[in-house]
């Protein structure tokens, strides 16, 4: 006999960032996040480097904004939302590296995520492995491999990466639809991860046509979340094995809107839920390009 597990509530932000202003944003993600009940989700997401932007060209130009694991803006804010609505709050940081990590120039930090529980307890943390050529300019590269958390149910077990890297890992080639390499993906595969976070800062597919008058702002990047899909393609699609093949994975997407120095930002953040047995990907939901919101989603 097969235990039904519990439903999973899951909860995402998305809004436009302001390059540098840290107030400004929390302010923001403060505002959005008022209209959640207490105890009415399990799990909270927030994007890649969300309270700083992200569009730093230089260490010298986001030295200023990087923060302290367990003791920064983005830690306090989450820390906070964690304990009055009592859930689980992920969201992207640029994180301080120590005297001794900071060796070489211009590698002063790294892209950070974080994992608060709901007592306002430090779970734990991830740096980014696949570093995006922005994040070169400033951020140290994670060590091999990814990131997993243990947590009581309904989440169970989480995996943790950050936007870039859904992508192909640097040195790498993508051979085939059939054949990947699928590193984030394999992961959470092998790992029987219940729930796949990205935190993202993921530019728009169409990005140069921003100012065109075809650019529909309440559109989805379909061309991105189509690619996401392929990029976790382990997790949905069937290989005739029967390894895993009974997964069900709830994925979530969590990415910025608006622009920052004339990048523009996909939104369109998506919450997926992958089974090899279904044999396709399912969306959940999610939002478009330029919304800014707090939504919700249960899964049963």
């Amino acid at each position: 006999m097969t235990t039904r597990r519990p439903p999973l509530r899951i909860a995402m932000v998305q809004f436009k960032p302001k390059l540098g202003d840290v107030a400004w944003n929390t302010r923001k993600a403060l505002e959005l996040c008022s209209t959640i009940q207490p105890r009415s989700v399990d799990l909270l997401c927030f994007p890649e480097m969300i309270l700083t932007g992200y569009m730093f060209d230089s260490a010298k130009s986001i030295y200023p904004y990087l923060e302290s694991p367990k003791t920064g803006p983005t830690s306090q804010l989450c820390t906070s939302l964690a304990k009055r609505l009592e859930c689980y709050v992920i969201a992207g940081y640029p994180e301080k590296l120590s005297i001794s990590e900071a060796r070489e120039a211009p590698q002063v930090g790294a892209n950070s995520a974080l994992l608060i529980g709901p007592s306002g307890e430090w779970i734990g943390g991830y740096r980014k492995s696949n570093l995006f050529i922005t994040d070169k300019s400033w951020a140290k590269p994670a060590g091999p491999g990814f990131a997993y958390f243990d947590l009581p149910a309904p989440l169970y077990r989480i995996a943790l990466g950050i936007c870039m890297d859904l992508n192909v890992a640097e040195g790498s080639q993508w051979t085939s639809l059939e054949h990947g390499p699928y590193e984030l993906a394999s992961f959470a595969l092998e790992k029987r991860a219940n729930i796949l976070v990205i935190p993202c800062a993921w530019l728009a597919s169409d990005r140069e046509h921003r100012d065109d008058l075809s650019y529909d702002e309440d559109s989805i990047d379909t061309r991105n979340v189509s690619y996401w899909c392929e990029r976790l393609r382990p997790l949905w699609a069937p290989d005739g094995r029967s390894v895993n093949a009974e997964q069900d994975t709830a994925v979530i997407i969590c990415n910025r809107a608006g622009q920052e120095i004339g990048t523009v930002f996909a939104g369109s953040s998506t919450l997926l839920r992958l089974s090899r047995s279904r044999g396709r990907p399912l969306i959940i939901g999610g939002m478009t390009r330029e919304e800014e919101a707090v939504k919700a989603w249960t899964l049963y």
